[in-house]
């Protein structure tokens, strides 16, 4: 491997443990299935956030109350 190489697998690593402590964190202060947010966020990156901010916060959903 090349030295470009490594620098974006770990680039890359630093990413997804950034992205799945954040999900583990924060649904776990919301009360949502934190383990499940957390290792979804190991996977890949930027969808498990985009479907927490979506699905879990509805943050896109009106707040008429």
């Amino acid at each position: 491997m090349t030295d470009h190489e490594i620098i974006i697998i770990i680039l890359a690593a630093i990413i997804l443990m950034i992205q799945s402590l954040w999900l583990f964190l924060n649904a776990r202060k919301n009360g949502h299935n934190y383990w499940f947010w957390g290792i979804l966020g190991l996977i890949q990156a930027p969808m498990p956030t985009i479907f927490y901010l979506i699905f879990a916060r509805r943050i896109f959903q009106s707040k008429s109350r």
